[in-house]
């Protein structure tokens, strides 16, 4: 039987990424090898709790939505990730992962929506980016930049043009909590006409920094 350490499951609205705004149930795992500077779930680092994998199905099941995203910490670190996605796409829901891009992601089910961030030199981890997972992208997975400052956004730029990231799967630019003008880095895209997705934490917005929102 699979188990799984687990921070908490909560039902909110989806804050990022293509499905923002809709209510979605969302499985925080345990543990994370990377320490990014602008990270807001620091909590989830340590601590949580050992539950068999089909009682965190069953758990998910008493919400009334048809989304679900498996976050952390960052969930591949633990190798029952897997096996859960999987398990929660068999039962019928469109199931997201949102991972660091430093694990390998080429055996996540297909079914799953793979957000993959990619980390920029502000984030104190681009070092840990694990390029290989650029060939494992699927049409509907999602990469995501969190840009601190100017000089992470012509990182960005660069990477889209390097590696030819929007012809893989649509990209998504998000300004770092607090740290950059959402207002700036959406002219910094239109001036230089990004085919990226420009989006804003919305579950910030709404309630801040509040944990398990």
């Amino acid at each position: 039987m699979h188990k799984l350490r687990l921070t908490e499951i909560f039902f909110s609205l989806q804050g990022e990424t293509r499905t923002v705004g809709l209510p979605t149930v969302f499985v925080r795992l345990t543990g994370c090898p990377l320490r990014c500077q602008y990270c807001d779930t620091a909590y989830a680092f340590h601590g949580g709790h050992w539950h068999e994998l089909g009682a965190i199905v069953a758990e998910v099941k008493k919400y009334n939505t048809r989304y679900v995203t498996v976050t952390g910490g960052e969930p591949l670190a633990q190798k029952a990730c897997l096996p859960l996605l999987s398990a929660l796409c068999d039962e019928g829901y469109e199931v997201s992962l949102e991972t660091s891009g430093a694990l390998d992601v080429s055996e996540v089910d297909s079914r799953v929506v793979k957000v993959v961030d990619i980390k920029t030199p502000g984030s104190g981890e681009v070092q840990k980016n694990h390029w290989e997972n650029m060939s494992h992208l699927l049409p509907h997975d999602q990469l995501k930049f969190v840009i601190c400052d100017q000089g992470d956004y012509e990182w960005a730029k660069e990477c889209l043009h390097k590696y030819k990231l929007t012809d893989s799967c649509q990209v998504l630019f998000s300004p770092s909590y607090q740290q950059l003008a959402p207002g700036l880095l959406a002219d910094w895209i239109l001036s230089d006409q990004l085919n990226v997705r420009m989006q804003i934490q919305l579950h910030k917005v709404l309630w801040g920094d509040v944990q398990g929102k």
